[in-house]
């Protein structure tokens, strides 16, 4: 299980940690993310690391991306990990509600465009940045 935080963790870290101390985002964007990755686990019935390492789904383990080094290097000393590592744990554990509403999806609001998939969508919740959308 413990290899299961780390991958959500970093995930968590490498798609919000600018959330952290944003204005609306805080550690409630953390747990949105971290409650994305859990609501597709139960959903598809595979491991939190699949879901995250599935190609294309999250933008930080894509090869390519600035974050993928970051995360991978990444290390508990890092105040911001350590807090996505928490967070990510009590989701695993269920201590953490689903603050989300289901949510499966998100995305940033920084993109130039909304991805193909939100459109005529209706979010179901927002923290920070990010939209968050049950699919």
């Amino acid at each position: 299980m413990d290899n299961e935080i780390e991958i959500m963790a970093k995930t968590i870290y490498g798609e919000a940690r600018g959330e952290y101390y944003h204005k609306n985002g805080g550690l409630n964007a953390l747990e949105a993310v971290g409650h994305v990755i859990m609501n597709r686990s139960k959903a598809s019935e595979i491991p939190v690391s699949s879901v995250c390492l599935k190609p294309k789904q999250f933008s930080c383990w894509n090869k390519g991306d600035p974050n993928r080094k970051v995360i991978k290097n990444v290390t508990i000393d890092d105040p911001i990990y350590r807090i996505c590592f928490v967070v990510a744990k009590r989701i695993m554990c269920d201590e953490l509600d689903d603050i989300t509403n289901g949510a499966n999806h998100y995305y940033s609001t920084t993109l130039f465009k909304p991805p193909y998939w939100a459109k005529g969508k209706h979010p179901v919740a927002k923290f920070g940045k990010h939209l968050f959308f049950r699919l």
